[in-house]
């Protein structure tokens, strides 16, 4: 008992020291929860094995509206276990950013919304409502490779999302034509997600100094690891923030990594401020820390890793050999890295030089999404 008071009054110690750096305690006190817990469905995203789905509609008409605020297109959809198919009804619209672009990318991301009936509740998309449904952009490998960093994030905690590879197939029903099907993922729900891990959501913004430091060293070099630039804390930039009550530290939780390194899908860019040539150029985005000792949990816990994640990506039947041979090296490259204390000082300590850019904050296409 001792040692957990002793655990608990440390950790409320560093918050507030956090805190104070970043000068804003009153912002920190108000943190409110978006919803509250509720119970969350696990037979959907239990299984790795490719789930075959179908979305029937007017889809000309939903993939092609695409502007500030679009609306919602009815929609069947349907899945195949073995021989049984379960159709039910739905309604779908575009979302996203970068990816629902004109001229960007094929099909738009789309999220879809289930519409209440007892076909819903005897089916294993019962419990869900609204779930993000990930598209091609430039060809669906780059999809089974994003698929496969939410896969690894996995390995590293719990605190992640769970996202589920499906085969969609296209079925226009008003021009009466259907596409050959192609790969796409359908995440986890933001609340179920939060709910899984008894948490809630926070929609306030933050300095990441004041979030969990152990999860945001865990995290950040996870982005380092997958060379994934495009994110920040302080706008809510492809991360979203938990915690078991308005007065806990928050911790992030990272998504949307199509701009990764190791994705190397052919429209990923860094952002011009990064002054970087390639995603694959790896570029360390946490906050200053003075002393690499701080690390060295989260060190530990990558190397005692890292022969799943090489087996993850070795064993994914999914992925071309190519591709497995450069997966790996990439992931070479980042344990060199983690394991000599020149290069690791090197690279960590990036932020703590006010003359380059690792302190530029990464806003995105607008604030929070």
């Amino acid at each position: 008992m001792k040692f957990y008071l002793w655990r608990y009054a440390a950790s409320a110690l560093c918050f507030l020291f956090f805190c104070q750096i970043a000068n804003a305690q009153t912002q920190t006190s108000s943190l409110l929860p978006v919803v509250h817990k509720k119970p969350f469905p696990e037979d959907l995203f239990a299984s790795d094995k490719v789930l075959n789905i179908k979305l029937a509609g007017n889809l000309r008409e939903l993939m092609s509206d695409r502007g500030d605020s679009p609306k919602y297109h009815s929609l069947i959809f349907s899945y195949k276990i073995d021989s049984n198919e379960v159709s039910l009804r739905a309604e779908g619209k575009t979302r996203g950013h970068f990816r629902k672009q004109l001229g960007t990318c094929k099909y738009p991301p789309i999220l879809l919304h289930f519409l209440k009936s007892d076909s819903l509740e005897s089916s294993l998309f019962k419990g869900q409502s609204k779930l993000k449904l990930v598209m091609p952009c430039q060809g669906d490998e780059y999809v089974v490779r994003e698929w496969m960093v939410y896969k690894l994030y996995e390995l590293i905690t719990a605190k992640s999302f769970k996202a589920r590879l499906v085969s969609v197939e296209l079925d226009d029903t008003k021009k009466n034509k259907s596409a050959a099907p192609f790969y796409g993922i359908l995440l986890e729900d933001d609340q179920q997600m939060a709910a899984r891990n008894k948490n809630v959501l926070l929609k306030n913004r933050l300095q990441p100094q004041q979030t969990d430091p152990t999860c945001f060293l865990t995290m950040a070099v996870f982005e380092y690891c997958i060379g994934n630039t495009d994110w920040s804390v302080q706008y809510l930039q492809n991360i979203k923030l938990l915690a078991a009550d308005s007065n806990s530290i928050p911790i992030t939780v990272p998504y949307d990594f199509d701009h990764a390194g190791v994705v190397s899908a052919p429209y990923a860019k860094p952002a011009e401020e990064l002054e970087m040539r390639s995603v694959l150029e790896r570029r360390y985005r946490g906050y200053c820390v003075s002393d690499m000792k701080q690390f060295d949990s989260v060190i530990s816990l990558y190397n005692q890793l890292k022969p799943s994640i090489y087996s993850l990506y070795s064993n994914c039947s999914l992925l071309d050999a190519k591709y497995i041979k450069t997966a790996l090296a990439y992931f070479d490259e980042f344990y060199q890295t983690l394991n000599d204390p020149v290069a690791l000082q090197k690279e960590f300590s990036y932020p703590c030089d006010p003359n380059k850019t690792g302190n530029v904050v990464i806003k995105g296409m607008r604030e929070n999404e």
